[in-house]
């Protein structure tokens, strides 16, 4: 080989290691900041400051949740130098293996960078902050943040208001680079389902430091500082002084109230018994606590309102009084006698034949068999599958079987049985009316959540149309501005066919089966239930709206095991209609005392629970 040849190769080799250079070099300055950003926090550190979260009130302005400071411990892991780790175990009474073990925790969390602060400690006390503060400087690399934790003015509403927690790794992967390691986002209730709202924007600091992490100031005076923004304040749609009353109502019983106002789909209360105490939820033990509530038998968790399904029993004729009319098979001059039952379903004495809006009163079994049986006997059809689907339409405009879309999570969509449910379990065309004929009453394979049952009840005392039901009334003193909650769902029932069924539910609380509900001076509109368990002593159900004309208030009670719809639901339903329409409920003492005082949730084997 020549040394032309030679020289060549050389040249050639030289070239190619000085472009890998070039290309480290460019990578380095201009593509990987790591080497920057930690010669930068040698001499500045970036601070978030963290917003105060929004403030809630309930429809009245009166302040539910508000915000207190806690102290958490951080670290910066590469400006940790020279640590005198038995004293500052001893600060934190923790032994060193805890500390190397949280260590270790923090450098496999998502988002890890050696020269970012990360929570080493969070929720310091006060004794344990007072004595960070005096050895700070002892502890180069660590520092201490000021954050808020939420604090509840009442303990009650605890489904609705939810709580706070720390982040997930997946939290922090979905946030953009919003949450760090440490941070708090809403876990469940309204803090949950308006996170966006109530946390507001984080802010940022930059600090120079000397070597040993000493504060130096500003820098430049705060020039690419950015201010936290605090979160907005939402006000609830529900009463205070209502649901403090549903709750002391349904204390020792195990049940759902759920109260709306027709009109707007405004939720007034939502109650979910048994319940917790929200303020469990803050402060350094609120994992334990959550460990505790998840193992009680009773779940407390559980959302009952939202999710717990029920047969809806005798509340689900009112539906059928209107279905029936609109697939003209029903008027209110249509009679029906009973003979105490219809085949195998069973009836209670009362005066007999009657009109619609008789049978309504006295809730006649056998009446709305013949009602059921009338609907998906149709001739007009070809097919009893076929009229059965018009059936299940005309129900489902009524909100049930499906999702409602309320602003809070954990919402069930209850059963509402399609003609191909019915197909698989007896085969096709090979089902009639007798073969499913309890839905007439409301049984079978019907399960209606407590939140369906109200916005059923909405839809009737509005003559055909609800407004799905929500939560937030305002945010910032705006309306909320999900365009869903202005929006009037109607129903595929023609509003001439509510007066009938209005007076019918008069009748019920006048001088029929919630004669108990009754409350001087006002006219209240109502249907009791009484649905059957397989599992124990029959469901307490009640819905109802008032006043009649221009009503103000619909409402739905389930008390599990309870027994007749007249013996609890109905009057808890009473009180609570009382307290909304009067400001009062104390007028019926006797009736409010035992309201009060019934303990329902005695140990009992044959108790069962609805799972979520």
């Amino acid at each position: 080989m020549d040394s032309s040849v030679k020289r060549t190769i050389l040249f050639l080799i030289f070239c190619a290691v000085a472009i890998v250079f070039i290309i480290r070099l460019v990578f380095l300055q201009l593509l990987d900041d790591s080497y920057l950003r930690s010669a930068q926090n040698n001499v500045l550190q970036e601070k978030t400051i963290y917003p105060a979260r929004g403030l809630v009130y309930d429809r009245t302005e009166e302040l539910l949740v508000y915000n207190d400071a806690i102290y958490d411990l951080m670290v910066t892991p590469d400006q940790v130098k020279n640590l005198d780790t038995n004293a500052f175990c001893k600060v934190l009474n923790i032994s060193k293996e805890d500390f190397t073990a949280r260590f270790a925790k923090i450098k496999r969390s998502k988002g890890y960078a050696p020269f970012r602060e990360s929570v080493f400690e969070k929720q310091l006390t006060i004794p344990m902050y007072a004595a960070f503060q005096e050895k700070l400087f002892d502890f180069t690399g660590f520092s201490v943040e000021v954050r808020t934790d939420r604090k509840y003015k009442h303990s009650n509403a605890a489904h609705i208001m939810g709580y706070i927690g720390e982040v997930t790794d997946r939290d922090i992967e979905k946030s953009d680079g919003y949450y760090r390691l440490g941070d708090y986002i809403g876990i469940s209730g309204i803090e949950k389902s308006y996170e966006k709202d109530l946390r507001g924007i984080n802010g940022v600091k930059y600090i120079l430091v000397d070597s040993k992490s000493r504060t130096q100031g500003r820098y430049k005076g705060g020039e690419f500082d950015t201010p936290a923004v605090a979160g907005k304040n939402i006000t609830l749609s529900i009463s205070q002084q209502l649901q403090q009353l549903g709750e002391d109502l349904l204390k020792n019983k195990i049940g759902s109230v759920v109260a709306i106002e027709p009109e707007t789909g405004e939720l007034l209360a939502l109650v979910s018994s048994p319940t917790y105490d929200p303020n469990l939820f803050i402060g350094r033990d609120r994992g334990n606590h959550y460990m505790e509530l998840l193992r009680d038998p009773s779940k407390p968790l559980f959302n009952r309102p939202l999710a717990a399904p029920y047969p809806p029993g005798s509340i689900f004729k009112v539906l059928m009084s209107l279905v029936g009319q609109q697939e003209s098979v029903l008027n209110p001059a249509t009679s029906y006698a009973c003979h105490r039952g219809y085949l195998f379903v069973g009836c209670h004495a009362h005066s007999s034949p009657l009109q619609l809006r008789g049978a309504i009163a006295v809730s006649c079994n056998a009446y709305f068999c013949q009602v059921y049986r009338s609907i998906v006997n149709n001739p007009r059809y070809n097919h009893v599958e076929d009229a059965y689907n018009i059936f299940y339409k005309d129900i489902a405009s009524f909100g049930l079987g499906h999702k409602l879309g309320v602003d809070m999570y954990g919402e069930g969509s209850g059963f509402l049985p399609p003609a191909t449910y019915y197909d698989k379990v007896y085969g096709r065309y090979r089902w009639q009316a007798l073969t499913t004929i309890s839905l007439g009453i409301g049984q079978g394979e019907l399960g209606i959540t407590p939140l369906q049952m109200a916005n059923a009840t909405a839809a009737v005392a509005n003559r055909g149309y609800y407004v799905t039901p929500h939560i937030v009334k305002s945010i910032d003193g705006k309306p909320n501005p999900n365009p869903e909650y202005n929006q009037k769902h109607w129903t595929t029932v023609d509003t001439s066919f509510f007066p009938v069924v209005v007076e019918g539910m008069h009748d019920v609380v006048e001088h029929g089966t919630a004669y108990i509900a009754r409350i001087p001076g006002i006219e209240i509109c109502g249907k009791t239930g009484t649905a059957q368990n397989p599992h124990g002593k029959d469901h307490s159900i009640f819905f109802a709206f008032a006043p009649k004309d221009h009503p103000k208030i619909a409402i739905a009670v389930v008390i599990e095991n309870a027994g007749f719809g007249a013996t609890w639901a109905a009057p808890i339903a009473s009180l609570m209609m009382e307290q909304y329409l009067t400001g009062k409920h104390d007028t019926r003492k006797a009736l409010l005392e035992r309201m009060l005082n019934g303990n329902l949730t005695k140990k009992n084997d044959s108790i069962a629970r609805p799972k979520p």
